[in-house]
């Protein structure tokens, strides 16, 4: 059984086999076919694969210019974006007011988008020309697309061209900058606190206009267009200070070049210019300057300084400074003293002022001009000062009064000490003096000014004697120095008398009653002779060589003593009234009685038809009237100063002689 399965397995496996090898001869006949079948496949798979890779380059090529152009697509269209608020704003402009702030916030949208522009101009030109740059490497595009591309990229670079020229000086931004320069002017001419209210005005503009102008400036400071600004500004303003000044009345400056017509002018004039240029510093410059610093004082490098300086220069202050100069240097004189100080002491009291204005060197015109000002002062004051008591010496060679009154220099001298020692003058005074001796490099001792005083009196006092020795009639010189002993006398409570001291006053009291009674007994006591003498001798009998002792004829004699004396004496003079009163009644006193008792006597008062009567020639009351009106001055020709002023012909006259002096100095 089991044989009979082992034949039957054999003779599968022999079947199995056989079938086999008729396939494997088969499948060699296939094979020997397909040989050069693949051989042929294999060539065309050569040529397929060089065909997908080339492909495949292609494809990835694309993608890169795909991403290029849509990285510079973005810059582009940004561009053409911008163009388009570009004209927008340029409509704005257009259409809009000028004069409003909102202006300005256009004219500064359209610069940024200029510059915008110009930037995206710019990035789109670099993506652009990298695009080409691929295309001319790859290529994969041909000639028409690569110029295409190269045309968008001039076409942006002159675009770029065109915003950086409009950022700069471009027609319509250089339009827009005209009109907001027109703005700031008008502003500037229509916003300005008018003139009559200039000096109450807190400041030349309110706050909002203040700020529209401040924006201007900075707009224009940041495009290059501040020098124009600056210029609107200066020529704005200073014809605004210009029509503040015509106001008051400036024609004086003009005398400075020519000639005063006397003292009195010259102080009013003085006077006037004292309050022009405080005027001018406090409330015109002071206003001016702040102005300056709001509106320009967020440019640095001192441009609202130098802008300053500009309007000052322009303004009326250097005339000012040349008036006062022009004062400093006219002739000496004692007057021009007091003009130095009066001028001195309005630049004092502008100290500070002048100082914050004029201190930096913008100002350098103005400051030099202030400085030469004040030393031409200060020398000028002290020079007149020291030489005062040379001034009086020097005046010891001219003629005293012919009616023994006081001269007219002594009291001018006694006046004008008294004003120099005032509180209006002496701290000033004693101010230039310690300058003028600090730029010596000498010290001031506070005794030098009271010694130069005592010094000038003294001068005077030696004056005083030799002029009284220069009169040939000795009663006149007499009243001559009654008159200013008295004069001296009563500066008591003066500034110059209280300097002096009270022995000194008591002294001059002690001197006018002393020659009061020479006076007395030389003139008037001797016609009392006339009367009372047994051989009374006359003007007349004694040019004859004639004697009479008669009643009448004394009384003859007399009546030509006292004709002669009233006839030498009606002109003299004294000046003042208690010494004129007194030594009126001293001389009744002397003559009257003594003229009634002698007629008395001689009964020359009961008959006036007694032919001894008809030789009265005065009653006792004409005498005593025509004795009264003795030493009465024809008219008050030395006034004291009223205040700070002396009388304007003593002034003229005086200062005059004194400039004479100094001159031939």
């Amino acid at each position: 059984m089991a044989e009979v399965e082992s034949f039957e397995n054999l003779l599968a496996c022999r079947k199995l086999l056989k079938t086999s090898l008729e396939n494997s001869r088969a499948l060699a006949l296939a094979l020997d076919k397909t040989g050069p079948r693949l051989a042929d496949i294999d060539k065309k798979l050569v040529f397929f694969e060089a065909a997908i890779r080339h492909s495949s380059s292609k494809n990835c090529t694309f993608a890169t210019i795909r991403d290029h152009i849509s990285l510079a697509l973005g810059p582009v269209v940004a561009v053409l974006k911008i163009l388009d608020s570009i004209r927008e704003l340029e409509k704005l402009l257009l259409s809009g007011s000028y004069s409003d702030i909102s202006y300005l916030t256009t004219v500064r949208q359209l610069e940024e988008a200029l510059r915008f522009l110009a930037a995206n101009c710019n990035l789109a030109i670099q993506w652009l020309e990298g695009v080409v740059q691929f295309l001319e490497d790859n290529s994969v595009a041909n000639d028409s697309y690569i110029l295409n591309v190269k045309r968008s990229v001039t076409i942006l670079q002159e675009l770029q061209a065109t915003g950086q020229h409009a950022c700069q000086n471009g027609e319509f931004l250089c339009c827009a900058f005209d009109k907001l320069e027109f703005s700031f002017k008008q502003i500037l001419t229509d916003g300005s606190v008018p003139a009559e209210q200039a000096c109450n005005a807190e400041s030349p503009f309110p706050g909002p206009i203040l700020q529209k102008l401040q924006a201007i400036v900075e707009k224009l400071n940041v495009s290059n267009r501040l020098k124009n600004c600056i210029s609107i500004f200066v020529e704005v303003r200073s014809l605004y200070t210009r029509n503040i000044l015509q106001a008051p009345d400036l024609d004086y400056l003009e005398k400075a070049f020519t000639e005063f017509d006397d003292v009195q002018d010259m102080e009013s004039c003085i006077d006037e210019w004292s309050k022009h240029m405080e005027f001018i510093v406090k409330h015109v410059l002071e206003h001016e300057h702040r102005l300056c610093k709001e509106v320009f004082g967020s440019i640095p490098s001192g441009v609202w300084m130098a802008c300053f300086a500009r309007i000052a220069s322009q303004s009326e202050i250097l005339s000012l400074l040349h008036f006062g100069m022009s004062i400093a240097e006219s002739k000496k004189g004692p007057i021009k003293l007091l003009n130095l100080l009066h001028i001195f002491s309005v630049l004092e009291n502008l100290r500070m002022d002048f100082n914050k204005l004029f201190g930096g060197e913008a100002c350098i015109e103005i400051k030099t001009a202030t400085m030469d000002l004040v030393t031409k002062v200060v020398n000028g004051a002290s020079e007149i000062f020291w030489e005062l008591p040379v001034q009086v010496e020097l005046e010891r060679h001219s003629s005293p009064p012919k009616d023994g009154g006081v001269p007219r220099l002594v009291t001018f001298v006694t006046d004008y000490c008294n004003q120099l020692l005032d509180d209006n003058y002496r701290p000033i005074l004693t101010q230039v003096l310690k300058i003028c001796q600090g730029w010596k490099h000498e010290k001031y001792d506070e005794g030098l000014l009271t010694g130069h005083m005592y010094s000038i009196v003294r001068e005077m006092a030696v004056n005083l004697d030799a002029w009284s020795k220069a009169y040939e009639q000795r009663a006149l010189s007499y009243i001559f120095m009654m008159n200013n002993h008295c004069h001296f006398h009563s500066l008591k409570g003066t500034k110059l008398g209280n300097l002096m001291g009270d022995p000194w006053l008591c002294a001059h009291g002690q001197y006018k009653e002393y020659y009061s009674a020479i006076y007395l007994r030389e003139s008037w006591g001797k016609l009392l002779d006339c009367l009372i003498q047994d051989n009374p001798v006359s003007s007349s009998s004694a040019a004859a060589g004639t004697i009479s002792d008669s009643p009448n004829k004394r009384l003859k004699a007399f009546n030509e003593a006292i004709d002669d004396m009233y006839k030498k004496q009606s002109n003299w003079v004294i000046l003042d009234e208690s010494l004129r009163n007194k030594m009126h009644q001293l001389v009744v006193r002397a003559l009257v009685p003594a003229y009634r008792s002698y007629l008395q006597k001689y009964s020359l008062l009961v008959d006036h038809n007694d032919i001894a009567a008809r030789n009265v020639k005065y009653t006792v009351q004409s005498l005593e009237n025509m004795l009264s009106i003795l030493f009465q001055p024809k008219q008050i020709k030395y006034q004291s100063m009223s205040g700070s002023h002396f009388t304007g012909k003593q002034r003229n006259a005086v200062n005059n002689q004194f400039r004479l002096t100094l001159t031939a100095m």
